[in-house]
């Protein structure tokens, strides 16, 4: 049976605004952000079980007990998020749940006007990098900005930045390759 993709882009869009609004409403920014990391794990923990996401699914299973199934393995997330997953497992809707996410970043932006940037680097930022950092990207992006910081022991030195997607890599690791294709570039032509 063929799906309606405009009613789908709507359901998409729904399922998103109703947990940004929901989780404002019982948490401000605080339990939007909370929300988003949240279900950011959750995706990446469904990409890597099968399992889960296709029992979430199972047509085998009642409703009933896909919503079940989703309130317990989701009872430690925020409610809000819990809610909406236990109501997306209820209706077969799950294999949307990325588009949701992705829908759920751009209404963050649009509605309350937030960017969130991860910003990666091998050791914690002090507040005046932190803070250098965030006036640089509420700059270019014309948004308020929320860093989420990770630290990542593998890398050499500089930063990775991404934000909606989009990354920016000034690691080391990058500036040191981008030099080995320069120089690989100047000896296949003929330069030395």
């Amino acid at each position: 049976m063929p799906t309606n993709r405009l009613l789908e882009k709507e359901k998409v869009a729904t399922y998103a605004s109703v947990l940004l609004d929901s989780a404002y409403q019982t948490g401000g920014q605080d339990a939007v952000l909370e929300v988003r990391d949240q279900a950011e794990q959750i995706l990446r923990i469904m990409r890597s079980s099968i399992d889960l996401s296709s029992a979430l699914q199972d047509s085998a299973y009642t409703p009933e007990q896909r919503s079940a199934l989703a309130r317990g393995v989701f009872a430690d997330c925020n409610p809000v998020l819990a809610d909406v997953l236990s109501v997306m497992a209820e209706r077969g809707d799950i294999p949307l749940l990325s588009r949701v996410w992705a829908s759920y970043g751009e209404q963050l932006e649009n509605k309350l006007n937030v960017n969130v940037v991860d910003v990666t680097t091998v050791v914690e930022l002090d507040d005046h990098l932190r803070e250098v950092i965030k006036n640089k990207a509420e700059a270019d992006l014309g948004t308020n900005v929320v860093l989420r910081e990770h630290i990542d022991a593998s890398l050499l030195g500089g930063i990775l930045m991404s934000v909606g997607g989009k990354r920016i890599d000034a690691s080391v690791v990058s500036q040191l390759e981008n030099a080995r294709t320069v120089l690989k570039q100047s000896m296949d032509g003929g330069e030395c």
